[in-house]
C-alpha cells in the first residue's frame, strides 16, 4: 500500500508539473490561434501517458540510478585509484553519448551527404570524447579541490575565441550542441557520481564540489563541434558541405516532432539502447574494478526497469500528445504578423516545458536533499524555468530582428562571469548544472522547431544561420536566474540576523 500511495503522489506532482504546458497551449490554441486542435483527444492521452512516464521515471531514478552513482563513487574513493576513478568517469560520458541516437543519424546523415568526406563514426567518436573528456576533468576538480567557476571561466572564452574563426553555418549549431548532450539518464547519474564523490573525500563539500559535472559536458561540446566545423570547412569544399549538413540537422529536429506510429514503436528499443552503454560500464566497474556485488540489486534492477518503462511512456506522450500541436502553433504563430505574441509565446513554453523537465526535477531533488533544505526544490525549478523563458524569448527577438548569435551569447557570459564573484559559493556549482539539465527530452524539440519555424516564415532570415541558437539561449540564461536567486536568497538570510 505504501508503493502504491508514493506512486500516486508522483502521478498527482507529475501532472502539477505539466499543468502550465496545458495552460499556455490552450490559451494560444483557442483564445489567439482561434481553433479547436483537431486532434484534441489524442492530446489529452498523450497529456497522461506523459504524467505517468514522469511519476515512474522519478521513481526509477530514487531506487536504481541514483544509487548506483552514490554507491559507484564511494567506493571509488575508499579504493583511491585516480586512474580508474577518471577512466569511468570519460567511459560514462563516452558511452552514453556515442549511443545517442539522434548524433549516430546526424553523423550518418553526414556522411552521406558529404559523400564520405566526413566520416560518421569518426564524427561520433569527436563529440562522444568531448563529453567523456569533460565528466572526467569534472571529477578530477572533484578531487583536487579547484573552484569550479575558473574552469567554467576559461571554457567561455575558448569557446568565445573559437567562435570568431568556426564557419558561420557551424555557430548555433555549435552553441546548442552543448544543450543536446546530456540525457536525460545521464545527468541524473553524473549528479549522483559527483555527490557520492564529494560526500566521501575529506574537506570536500557535496553542494559546492559535488555540482558542476554536468557544465562541463554541455560546455566542452561546444568547443570541439566549432573546430570540427574549422576543420571540414579548411579540407573539404569550403562551407559548401558544412550548410548541407545543417539543412540535413535542420530536416531531422523538425521531423522528430511528427507522430510516426513506427518510430514510436522502436522507441523503446531506442531507450534501452541509450540505456545499455551505461549499465555495460557500470557493471563492468563494479564486478571487474571494485569486485563486489551491487548492494541491494534487486531494488536498484527494479528501480532501472521503472527508468526505462517511464522514459518510454513519457517520449511516447510527448510524441502523441505535445510535439505536433507544438510545432503547429509555432507555424501558426510565425504567420499572424503579430510579433508580440512570439515573444509571449516564447517566454511561457520555455517556462513551462521546463517546469516538467525531468532531469531539472531530478538535479532540484537531488539539490534540496544534499543542501539540507538550504535549497528550495520548487523555487530552485520556478528560477531555472524563468531563465529558459527570458532566454527563449530573447532568443526569438534575435532571429525576429537578425542579430548576430555570438555577440548576445557573449554579452551573456560576461554577465555570467560577473555573478559569479558576488554569488554564494554553495550556488555556483548548482547554477552551472541548470544550464545543461534545461535542454533534453521536453524542451529541445519544441524550441527547435519554434527557431526554425520563426526563421523559414520571417522574410531575410536563413534557417541554416538564424534558426538554431534559441537552445544556446535556453542553456545560458538560467545560470544568471539562478546565481540572481543565490545572491537573493543569501541577503534575505542576512537581513534577517
Amino acid at each position: 500500500m505504501d508503493i502504491l500511495r508514493i506512486f500516486l503522489l508522483d502521478l498527482k506532482n507529475s501532472f502539477k508539473d505539466l499543468l502550465p504546458i496545458v495552460i499556455v497551449v490552450a490559451i494560444f490554441q483557442f483564445f489567439i490561434i482561434g481553433q479547436i486542435p483537431q486532434n484534441s483527444l489524442s492530446i489529452i492521452i498523450g497529456l497522461i501517458i506523459v504524467a505517468f512516464g514522469l511519476a515512474v521515471f522519478i521513481r526509477g531514478l530514487e531506487l536504481g540510478i541514483f544509487p548506483i552513482g552514490e554507491n559507484l563513487a564511494i567506493e571509488f574513493a575508499k579504493k583511491g585509484s585516480l586512474f580508474w576513478l577518471l577512466l569511468f568517469a570519460f567511459l560514462i560520458g563516452f558511452s552514453t553519448t556515442i549511443a545517442e541516437p539522434a548524433l549516430i543519424a546526424i553523423a550518418q546523415k553526414s556522411e552521406v551527404i558529404s559523400q564520405g568526406k566526413i566520416d560518421a563514426f569518426f564524427l561520433r567518436l569527436t563529440v562522444a570524447f568531448s563529453v567523456g573528456f569533460a565528466i572526467a576533468l569534472g571529477v578530477f576538480r572533484i578531487i583536487i579541490g579547484h573552484p569550479i567557476q575558473y574552469y567554467i571561466i576559461i571554457g567561455y572564452i575558448l569557446v568565445v575565441l573559437i567562435t570568431f574563426f568556426a564557419p558561420k553555418e557551424i555557430v548555433g549549431l555549435a552553441y546548442d550542441s552543448g544543450g543536446v548532450t546530456t540525457s536525460t539518464v545521464t545527468v541524473p547519474l553524473v549528479a549522483a557520481l559527483g555527490i557520492g564523490l564529494s560526500s566521501s573525500i575529506k574537506g570536500r563539500n557535496p553542494i559546492i564540489d559535488g555540482f558542476g559535472l554536468i557544465a562541463f559536458a554541455s560546455l566542452t561540446p561546444m568547443i570541439f563541434v566549432q573546430i570540427y566545423g574549422i576543420i571540414a570547412s579548411y579540407f573539404g569544399s569550403q562551407t559548401t558541405e558544412i550548410i548541407t549538413i545543417a539543412k540535413a540537422i535542420s530536416q531531422e529536429v523538425v521531423s522528430e516532432s511528427h507522430f510516426d506510429i513506427k518510430k514510436i514503436f522502436f522507441d523503446l528499443i531506442s531507450v534501452i539502447k541509450d540505456i545499455l552503454p551505461i549499465l555495460g560500464v557500470i557493471l563492468f566497474f563494479q564486478y571487474f574494478i571494485i569486485k563486489k556485488p551491487l548492494p541491494h540489486i534487486h531494488k536498484i534492477s527494479f528501480g532501472i526497469i521503472l527508468v526505462i518503462i517511464g522514459l518510454y511512456a513519457f517520449i511516447l506522450g510527448l510524441e502523441i500528445g505535445l510535439f505536433p500541436i507544438g510545432e503547429t502553433l509555432a507555424f501558426q504563430l510565425t504567420s499572424t504578423g503579430k510579433i508580440f505574441l512570439i515573444y509571449i509565446f516564447a517566454f511561457l513554453i520555455g517556462f513551462s516545458t521546463t517546469m516538467a523537465e525531468p532531469a531539472l526535477l531530478a538535479i532540484a531533488i537531488k539539490a534540496q536533499e544534499v543542501s539540507e533544505n538550504k535549497i528550495n526544490s520548487l523555487l530552485l525549478r520556478v528560477f531555472v524555468a524563468l531563465g529558459v523563458a527570458i532566454g527563449i524569448a530573447l532568443g526569438a527577438y534575435r532571429i525576429v530582428t537578425g542579430g548576430q548569435l555570438h555577440y548576445y551569447i557573449i554579452a551573456g557570459y560576461i554577465i555570467v562571469i560577473a555573478l559569479t564573484y558576488f554569488s554564494p559559493k554553495y550556488i555556483i556549482p548548482i547554477a552551472y548544472d541548470s544550464g545543461g539539465v534545461t535542454t533534453s527530452t521536453v524542451t529541445v524539440p519544441l524550441v527547435a522547431a519554434l527557431g526554425l519555424g520563426l526563421a523559414q516564415n520571417i522574410p531575410e532570415r536563413d534557417p541554416l544561420i538564424d534558426g538554431f541558437g534559441l537552445i544556446a539561449f535556453a542553456s545560458l540564461f538560467p545560470m544568471i536566474t539562478v546565481m540572481g536567486y543565490g545572491i537573493y536568497a543569501e541577503f534575505k538570510r542576512k537581513d534577517k540576523r
